[in-house]
């Protein structure tokens, strides 16, 4: 269940990327000045409701593959707000006692989760910054939902490209140190190839105005928050292109993947 606490406050004078994302999904729990910053993107990715979609679509795909591995215990890092296909409803459908604990640093996320997960005894939600790994690891193991001795399937859908190179191992360092062996890595990021240095720039621009700037990058540097784990099949591939045939569910009339690479790594040893 939710952890207890006041409400937070929310700021509304800065565009959330939560907000924004549950924009993107046609979603109502956003402000002007999120949709403003929203359309800027557009302008520059049109594409970005149904890339929005097939995200999720990825997030559906990871989590049942997990679940299908044996693992029990999800940890959401930057879930956004709640939209059709959460993780835990993926997980429970498949093991009704799977645990999920969501993480995100947007106040606005905690309220709505805790409304939404106020009778499911195996779910939660914390408020937390990824940038400071010491902190979600310590709401997770909190919560008495997550056990770091035992596999645990951490998901970072579209969450990567909003840190620097520089933050990269200080965040993902802890967290990998944190797993035990047979835990997962699901995540997904924008990248440049393939795509107008002018549209990119826009992007990047919109999003600059936020709490969390983002950042594009080449398959390469994407590569590098996998370190430490070892990638399954099909490997790092565009989302569209990630077992595609394993979701049905709202996916795009069509292909609008090309702007995110997603995969999933597995933790072999301590």
């Amino acid at each position: 269940m939710p952890e207890d606490g006041p409400s937070p406050e929310i700021d509304t004078t800065r565009p959330s990327v939560a907000r924004m994302y549950d924009y993107y999904l046609h979603g109502k729990d956003n402000f002007q000045v999120d949709r403003e910053a929203a359309d800027r993107v557009a302008r520059a990715m049109p594409e970005i409701g149904e890339l929005a979609l097939e995200n999720r679509s990825f997030l559906r795909r990871s989590v049942r593959y997990m679940v299908r591995r044996g693992i029990r215990q999800f940890l959401d890092i930057g879930s956004g707000l709640p939209t059709v296909g959460n993780t835990h409803e993926v997980a429970q459908e498949i093991v009704p006692d799977a645990r999920v604990v969501y993480i995100d640093s947007d106040p606005i996320v905690l309220v709505h989760g805790r409304a939404l997960l106020a009778t499911n005894e195996f779910t939660t939600v914390a408020q937390a910054d990824m940038r400071r790994p010491a902190d979600v690891l310590q709401h997770a193991a909190t919560t008495g939902l997550i056990d770091f001795s035992a596999p645990v399937g951490v998901l970072m859908i579209a969450m990567t490209h909003f840190l620097t190179l520089e933050e990269r191992e200080g965040v993902m360092g802890p967290l990998r140190e944190a797993l035990a062996p047979g835990s997962h890595l699901a995540a997904t990021h924008v990248t440049t190839e393939g795509h107008d240095a002018a549209a990119v720039e826009q992007i990047e621009a919109a999003y600059a105005a936020t709490p969390t700037p983002i950042y594009f990058r080449g398959k390469t540097d994407i590569e590098l928050f996998f370190d430490g784990f070892e990638l399954v099949d099909p490997g790092l591939v565009t989302i569209d292109a990630w077992n595609p045939e394993d979701d049905k569910t709202d996916r795009p009339a069509k292909d609008v993947g090309k702007w995110l690479y997603g995969g999933i790594g597995r933790k072999n040893s301590a």
